[in-house]
């Protein structure tokens, strides 16, 4: 797909103006707390447009949009639509209890609520997690969805003459370090207050460009009628418009859904999640934080309308072209291959500023993440204990440009990791049950003693380890055996029962993780109980309940609920 000349400027304008607008609003960051919590002066609109434009990027243009062309149709949608849900238990329940305490970092109030150690390992959990699996898959993502869209690898080959697979890995590094450098430039320089500006505009960008993609497909189907582009649409796919799959679903099952594991993943990604929560700690007040999540909520119910229909609009307009294109997930062709075929040359620009902005924000959004644990819950406290905020915000910068070059040395690697893109929310499994079981009993439990967070944070990872890796080690081995076999034979015996336990949906695997860590840890706290309740710290910050906050949750759970009966 050739970009012409107003291609071009629409999209360089876009990325300079973002570049200029989050440079300027970060030009006054001088205290760690201007610079981590952009001063605790973030408001509503802001908040909920950042937690959503940190939160989409090209793994749900590619791999959800692919699933939803695939084999889960809108049953994907789960993952936004109950996402709703839980930004409400966060609004409610969790944020007002961690702007009391005045933390800048989650792992903060694990050590707040038990002791140092349990603080370090969270924190250790979370920076190698996000450099690792985050910031450096969101970096290999997005180059390859956008050289895929825009044909950058054959402009290489027929320009300079270079070799398939040497343009290929040319235009991924090209890239890799062009979104890396691009990101960081603001990142650095405004911290949170230049992120969050930068995600309004890129969040903005990113809506529309979905939106507008629904509305061409619609209009194409229905021949310049939305109605009835909508009627042809929901004849054609009735068999995917459904939300909920059999229990034992392997992407989507409905007893996660609804009453199992979904929820791990969740609550830690919205409520436990230095990533996401930081907007949410920076907020100006409680009732400014509440009212930016229930605006980013809203969103989130929007969302499948963008990606996951659009996906499936793509099996219905081209399946057997996209099919037709091969490879191991042709589904994950399907977004980009639509909008190849759907956009008008005049409107790429802004679709291709639209897919870059989803990459920055999410690779920004990790990015000043990862400073602010490694400034604050490694450096600060076993570094220089003494360091002063101007000395806090240098070591941020610093650590943010280092982070910035190893993610995107790391990026490339990503590549040889066969199917690593449908296993990212699988390895974030390893570490977030433990997290979630340490809060939540924490935070129920008030005599609950320190050894046993420590000991769930610890043990959760070769336990969900348990329930994942010997089906990985077997499927592997098979393929050593027969290479031309596709579809593997599970071993008989012992060996036979662990495939089968290990083939369930990793969701259930996270539920059963988690209810093992917070068993674990009641016994622990029925045997050894602490002689009295932990007292937290209490912020000067203005903690007053938003007065409609239950009343705006009551109508996003209502809202969510409708839309379940409507496509059950």
């Amino acid at each position: 797909m050739g970009l012409s000349w107003i291609d071009v400027a629409v999209f360089v304008g876009f990325v300079a103006t973002v570049v200029i607008v989050s440079l300027y609003a970060g030009r006054r960051e001088q205290t760690s707390e201007d610079y981590f919590l952009a001063g605790r002066k973030l408001t509503w609109g802001l908040i909920g447009f950042s937690l959503i434009a940190s939160n989409i990027n090209t793994e749900h243009f590619v791999g959800m949009a692919g699933s939803a062309f695939g084999r889960a149709g809108l049953a994907i949608a789960s993952y936004e639509w109950m996402s709703a849900i839980t930004l409400v238990f966060v609004a409610w329940w969790l944020l007002p209890r961690f702007l009391r305490a005045g933390i800048y970092t989650m792992p903060e109030y694990l050590e707040y609520r038990y002791d140092g150690a349990t603080r370090t390992i969270m924190a250790t959990y979370l920076m190698v997690a996000y450099i690792i699996v985050l910031l450096a898959t969101v970096l290999y993502s997005g180059a390859l969805a956008l050289n895929t869209i825009f044909s950058i690898p054959e402009t290489l080959v027929e320009k300079y003459g270079m070799s398939a697979d040497q343009a290929e890995r040319t235009a991924n590094l090209i890239g890799i370090w062009g979104i890396g450098i691009i990101a960081a430039t603001y990142t650095i320089y405004g911290g949170l207050r230049a992120v969050v500006w930068s995600d309004l505009l890129q969040g903005g960008a990113l809506l529309l460009g979905g939106a507008l993609v629904t509305y061409l497909g619609l209009n194409l189907l229905g021949e310049g009628s939305l109605v009835a582009g909508w009627r042809s649409f929901a004849a054609a796919n009735a068999d995917k418009l459904h939300v909920v799959k059999p229990w034992n679903d392997p992407d989507v099952p409905w007893l996660a859904v609804f009453i199992g594991g979904l929820w791990i993943p969740n609550i830690f990604y919205w409520g436990l999640n230095q990533f996401i929560t930081q907007r949410t700690l920076g907020a100006k007040s409680l009732a400014e934080g509440q009212k930016g999540i229930m605006l980013a909520a809203v969103l989130k119910l929007c969302i499948p309308f963008i990606i996951v229909i659009p996906g499936i609009m793509a099996l219905q307009l081209y399946g057997t072209e996209i099919m037709a294109l091969g490879g191991e997930n042709p589904g994950d062709k399907a977004y980009p291959y639509m909008i190849s075929k759907i956009l008008p040359p005049y409107l790429r620009g802004v679709m291709f500023a639209a897919l870059c902005g989803a990459v920055m924000s999410t690779f920004n959004s990790g990015l000043n993440s990862a400073s602010t644990i490694f400034t604050i819950d490694l450096y600060k406290k076993y570094i220089h204990k003494t360091a002063t905020p101007k000395n806090e915000v240098f070591v941020g910068r610093i650590a943010t440009a280092v982070i910035v070059v190893i993610a995107c040395l790391w990026a490339p690697v990503v590549s040889g990791f066969e199917g690593v893109f449908a296993y990212i929310q699988e390895i974030w499994g390893f570490i977030s049950p433990g997290i979630v079981a340490a809060f939540l009993v924490g935070l129920v439990v008030k005599r609950t003693p320190a050894i046993a967070a420590k000991s769930a944070l610890l043990i959760g990872l070769p336990l969900y380890g348990l329930c994942r890796i010997p089906k990985w080690i077997m499927d592997a081995q098979f393929h050593a055996q027969f290479p031309d076999v596709k579809e593997v034979v599970p071993p008989g015996g012992f060996w036979g029962a662990v495939y089968a336990f290990n083939s369930w949906a990793f969701l259930h695997h996270m539920g059963l993780v988690f209810l093992a860590l917070a068993g674990f840890m009641l016994v622990v706290t029925a045997i050894k109980p602490l002689e009295q309740a932990v007292t937290m710290p209490t912020s000067e910050l203005d903690t007053t309940v938003h007065p409609r906050v239950r009343v705006l949750g009551g109508v996003v759970i209502a809202m969510t609920v409708t839309l379940y009966i409507l496509f059950w």
